[in-house]
This record gives C-alpha cells, structure tokens and sequence, in this order.
C-alpha cells in the first residue's frame, strides 16, 4: 500500500472542516472524512466562528480519514493544512484564541475598508503599493475594526493568523505565514513578497501590530514538527512534518494540477473564484483582478464572485424544486432562457465591481415568464459573472486552454456545458472533489521530499475524462449574442 509515503491533507472550509489521506507513490486517496461548522452571524455582515470548533473538527475529520483507510497514521509522514483565507485569529501571550475569528464573509468592517483603502489612495494606490485592491473581506480592516470595538482585547494582541495559520500554531506551536495566504491579508506586497509594516503603523502606532506578525516562510519551506502530545491526540507519527500550507484557492490550483500556465481553475460554490498560474507577479490594472502568490512558487491571479449556487439554490427553492428537477428545467429552456436575463446580484458583487447592488430580472413577457427560463436565467447569470472575470484575467495577459471545473455546480452537466460554451474552453473535471485538500496532501509530499511538486500533481490528480465538455460552436455565437445583452445591462448597472 506504500505506507510509508503517506501524507494528511486538512482543508480547513467556511461550511467544515475535510480530511484526505493521500498514498503518493500510488497517487490514490486512501481515506476521507470531514465534520462541520457553525456560523456566528449577527446584524451589520457579521460572519465569525470559534477556531476551537476548527480543530475540534480537524480531530474528528482525520480520525475519520484513517478509520476508512484502515491504516496506522504512525505511518503519516507530513500534514498540510489549507484554510478559507483571509480571517482573523487574534491570540494572547499564551497562544489563547482572544475573540471568535472574523472570517472572508464578514462585511461588518467595511467602513474601516474604506477609510484604509482612502489612506492607501484608492484602489489604484492600493494597487501600486501591494499588488491588490484591499476589500471588506481582507483581514486588514478587521484589525483596525478590532482596535476601535474591542480595545482591550486589542491590547492584548500577540499573535496575528489566519485561519491556516492558526491550525499550523495548533500543530507545531510555531507563529508562520506563508506567501499565498498571507497575499490576503491587506498588510502583505505580493510583488517582494514581504509585510507592509507602514499600514500596521497606520492602524496601531505603537508597533504592537508589527511585532505579533508570524514568521513568513515559503511554500516548499515546513512550518516545523507535529508537538508530541498533539501527535499523540491525533494518532499520527510524532516525526510528522507540517508544509507551510496555504488558503483554501492556493491548494485547489494544487489539487486541480494548476500549476503552470495554461490551466484555468473554476469552483462553483457558494462564490465563484476563476484563477490561473502565473510565473511572474503579473499585477493587473483591475482591481478586482487579486495578484495572489501561489503556495507552488508563482503567483495566482484570481477573481471571486460573491453570487453563485446561493442565487440557484434561492431559485430551486421559490419552486420547491430537488436538484435534478431544477436541472431538468434548466436543460428544457433555450440558451438565452427567451429572452429572460438575470444579474444575480444577490449579495452585492465583488466582481463586476457592485458592492451596493441587488438582483434583478430583465426581459419578461406573458410568453417567456416560467420556471424553466428562471431556473436558465439563474444559472446563465451566475456563469456570466465568472466569463467577465475570466474576461479580465485574459486581458491581463493569461493563458487558459482548459478550465478544471470543481465546487458543487460542476455536478450538473448542463452547467458543465455552459462553462465550455460560454467560455469557449474545454472543461474537465477532477475526479477529487476535494481539490484543496488534496491540493493540502500534495504540498505536504512536496515539502517532504517526495518527489517534485509537478511530478506529484501529475501522480495524484486524476482527472475524470467521463465529466467534462467540449463548447459547440453553435452554442458559443449564441451565448456571445446574450453575453453582450449582459454587458449592456451591467454597463447601465455600474453607471445607474
């Protein structure tokens, strides 16, 4: 079974937390498991949760994982921990959690945003400075947030993580960051691949912020060995090695083999993220293009829609519709759903660039107005935002020959076409589902010394040639015909 190059991937999500058990000599997934989370949800956006619900769900899940496998985890040789980025963990002196973490979907501190996004000169400042446009989401504002509604906790403040970050600490006792998720935070030049101590200046300027900084490492670098009562809690070699890890988007290009140019990622979740492998800090002119490091060496620009499975999962719902039934109307409506066009804006929109704006549906007739061109509407929409982020990653110069379509929407068949056609790109699918989690186990091979990272994707990542889609290029001049109705629309949007 090649026990002895076997490797824990965690991926550590908003909704749970996976465990994966990956043989890299075989290249097989031994075993999975996974437990959930709750969600502190309060007025204002905000979205926080208990880091200690986090490991007890890291616990759970890889008892799990080694219970499928049937294996003895003495035989684990190195972990990698992929986490949802950009969160909060504040702790004490004692390495104590000091509030529940504010996660990427909090919105509580936009006002902070922009207040910080004025002091960097706008999104276009910002921009020059770090390589990104800060937003709502990003962990900088969090920590101002922090200073003006909690100071005493604030004044406590020794360490500064995120979620990965933390589960690392958890593991090893030791306070790192690694490029790919620190590009999230806000304080970080994806460029030079440093802090950017001045803004934490700006926010706090005692040098409080500064000093509670963890040690920033490279991806292939290890944060350090498993603490021998934490090996003993989860059952695994106390040998075990821990890889720098990385956010949940930089271990799915991993897992998904997005590790040079070319390959597109795309995950149909609850948001949407497009991104690609670039071999340069290529910084595009947009700022809702994120020029993220990549956790493989390079960088990773990427674009995320806020609006996805939440709009057609709303929409399955006002019908009382199951999944293939919504499925089926989607399938029985023509491309363009007659005439029925939706900008599913349901929470705002980071990309297009909405924050403030909300659904609509346009182009409704006695004729066309049905549940089957709802249901196409709705998922044309959502695709359409991810086309106009692709959009804007190839403008800036990216490479996409095939999509590698993974999240919940890559299911449906009928979505799976639509991609390709829309996008006019091949799309295949991974048969693991769990790509940052696999992506996690990979990095983990990687940094033991198993083999180099490209000759460990092309081992460990299988793609499933029974799920994929070619675009018709009858479909494809259709849909550009809608696409550009979409623009038109999206233009009287962003200038209403």
């Amino acid at each position: 079974m090649g026990n002895d190059t076997m490797y824990l991937g965690i991926d550590c999500g908003t909704q749970g937390t996976k465990a994966l058990l990956l043989d890299a000599t075989s290249g097989q997934v031994l075993g999975q498991g996974s437990a959930p989370h709750d969600m502190i949800s309060g007025a204002n956006g905000r979205r926080e949760q208990d880091p200690a619900q986090w490991v007890q769900a890291l616990r759970t899940a890889t008892a799990q994982a080694l219970a499928e496998a049937g294996v003895n985890g003495q035989h684990v040789r190195a972990i990698g921990v992929s986490g949802q980025q950009h969160g909060l963990v504040l702790l004490d002196e004692q390495g104590q959690v000091l509030r529940p973490a504010k996660l990427w979907c909090d919105t509580e501190s936009t006002p902070q945003n922009e207040r910080l996004l004025d002091y960097l000169g706008g999104p276009q400042g910002a921009l020059e400075r770090l390589g990104v446009a800060i937003a709502p989401g990003y962990t900088v504002s969090k920590l101002l947030w922090t200073r003006e509604h909690h100071p005493q906790v604030f004044e406590r403040i020794a360490h500064i993580l995120l979620p990965h970050d933390y589960l690392n600490f958890w593991l090893t006792g030791r306070a790192c960051a690694e490029y790919g998720d620190a590009s999230g935070t806000g304080y970080f030049d994806v460029r030079q691949r440093q802090w950017d101590l001045d803004i934490l200046a700006h926010i706090d300027p005692s040098g409080r912020l500064h000093r509670a900084l963890p040690t920033l490492i490279g991806a292939r670098e290890p944060v350090g060995q498993l603490l021998p009562e934490i090996a003993s809690l989860l059952g695994l070699n106390p040998l075990a090695k821990v890889s720098s890890g990385g956010g949940d988007n930089m271990m799915g290009a991993i897992g998904t083999g997005n590790i040079e140019p070319g390959v597109i990622t795309m995950s149909l979740g609850s948001s949407g993220t497009v991104y690609a492998y670039s071999a340069t800090a290529a910084v595009s002119s947009e700022p809702e293009v994120a020029t993220f490091c990549s956790s493989s060496g390079g960088w990773l620009p990427l674009i995320c829609t806020m609006n996805l499975t939440n709009v057609t999962s709303a929409v399955r719902e006002l019908f009382t519709l199951d999944v293939a039934s919504f499925n089926q109307h989607v399938e029985s409506a023509p491309i363009g759903a007659d005439g029925v066009l939706m900008l599913p804006f349901l929470n705002g929109e980071r990309v297009p660039a909405l924050p403030q704006a909300t659904g609509s549906l346009l182009g409704l007739t006695p004729g066309n107005f049905n549940a089957a061109n709802l249901c196409r509407a709705a998922v044309e929409g959502t695709t359409f935002g991810l086309r106009y982020g692709l959009d804007l990653l190839r403008t800036a110069g990216l490479a996409s020959h095939s999509i590698r379509l993974i999240g919940g929407g890559a299911r449906s068949p009928a979505w799976r076409q639509m991609v390709a056609d829309i996008m006019n790109t091949d799309v295949t699918c991974p048969q693991q589902t769990e790509a940052a989690a696999l992506g996690a186990a990979i990095q983990a091979a990687w940094c033991d010394g198993a083999g180099e990272l490209a000759s460990l994707c092309q081992r460990c990542v299988h793609l499933d040639p029974a799920h994929g889609a070619q675009p018709v290029a009858a479909h494809v001049q259709a849909y550009e015909q809608v696409y550009r109705h979409y623009r038109q629309h999206l233009a009287a949007a962003v200038n209403s």
